[in-house]
């Protein structure tokens, strides 16, 4: 069998995830709390914030909090127990029968191969049409934390349409491949460069073969907000859409950090501008032009793209505005 695809092609993938807040399943205060907080998204945690003798009953609280919570603004994720887990197939039905139509995203911890993407979009195609939802409008998101999940991300990253987001989970692949370090984030002593380099980059890459976000895991020195800005700024050079968050205090780092500037996001919305006129019949049909003492030309333009579709999601407003020259 293979994954169904989405019905309808109004599914927005790539709904902003700057800041992606965790919140446990089992805490009623929490829940209640994390609906005031200005974070892109919220997953309500079945997995490591869940003790097993907490899951069953978080189920069910989960449920009620997505259907009577408001939840608007945000995208709304549930994490799952992983595939080895007992408590997986049971996680997937009370959640998405009991809150599918106020549910975006089902978040698969532990991914190691395609097979289980493809498991998790089968389970959920069935739900649907017993339900009678739309089928294929839950998403996935694939969280990579070891080893032999990211040497196999690329097929991972292609196993379903329902896929979203790749996102690296630091502790766990930390502790698989026995990195020197009980730091979640932070580099590990004796290695002079950036221990997480390929890593990052390796999901990088499978996330956008396949039009995916990628997104960066936690950082658990939770009062450490300096810290957090910098291991998240890592994470944004290099192309990532947002981090984790774990505590209130690491919401705004993360709006921020993966937010253009508001230069940026001007220059970019001018270089826009500046291209679509110069390329039309009244700017001269030209491929290059100049703004300002800066030529652009197509590759100008998809990085503007880039930049002002950032500033777009994060809901941010031009300062400036293009101004054809006079003929």
């Amino acid at each position: 069998m293979t994954p169904s695809k989405p019905q309808s092609g109004a599914v927005n993938r790539l709904r902003p995830r700057r800041s992606c807040l965790a919140v446990p399943g089992s805490n009623p205060r929490f829940l209640e709390k994390a609906q005031g907080l200005p974070a892109d998204q919220v997953f309500l945690d079945l997995e490591d914030a869940c003790a097993p003798l907490a899951k069953p009953e978080a189920r069910h609280t989960i449920v009620k909090f997505l259907n009577e919570g408001d939840w608007t603004g945000k995208t709304r994720v549930v994490r799952v127990n992983d595939w080895t887990t007992e408590w997986t197939y049971r996680d997937v039905v009370t959640v998405v029968e009991g809150a599918g139509p106020n549910l975006d995203c089902i978040m698969l911890p532990k991914v190691q191969d395609a097979q289980q993407i493809v498991a998790l979009d089968l389970l959920l195609t069935q739900i649907e049409k017993t339900m009678g939802f739309e089928v294929g409008r839950i998403g996935i998101e694939a969280q990579i934390e070891n080893a032999k999940g990211l040497v196999n991300v690329d097929e991972i990253a292609a196993a379903s349409s329902r896929i979203e987001t790749i996102i690296f989970g630091p502790a766990d692949f930390m502790a698989s491949i026995n990195m020197k370090s009980l730091v979640v984030g932070e580099q590990p002593p004796g290695y002079p460069a950036d221990a997480y380099h390929y890593i990052l980059m390796r999901i990088l890459m499978a996330a956008r073969t396949h039009d995916l976000q990628a997104i960066d895991g936690p950082y658990l020195q939770i009062k450490n907000v300096d810290g957090y800005r910098e291991v998240a700024g890592r994470a944004a050079a290099l192309g990532f859409d947002g981090k984790w968050v774990l505590h209130p205090g690491q919401v705004k780092a993360a709006n921020e950090v993966f937010s253009p500037s508001q230069e940026d996001y001007d220059h970019a919305e001018l270089i826009l501008d500046a291209y679509e006129y110069y390329t039309s019949e009244a700017g001269g049909k030209k491929g290059s032009a100049m703004l300002g003492d800066e030529m652009i030309d197509e590759a100008s333009r998809k990085m503007a793209l880039v930049i002002s579709g950032k500033g777009r999601a994060a809901g941010m407003r031009r300062t400036s505005k293009f101004e054809a020259p006079e003929a």
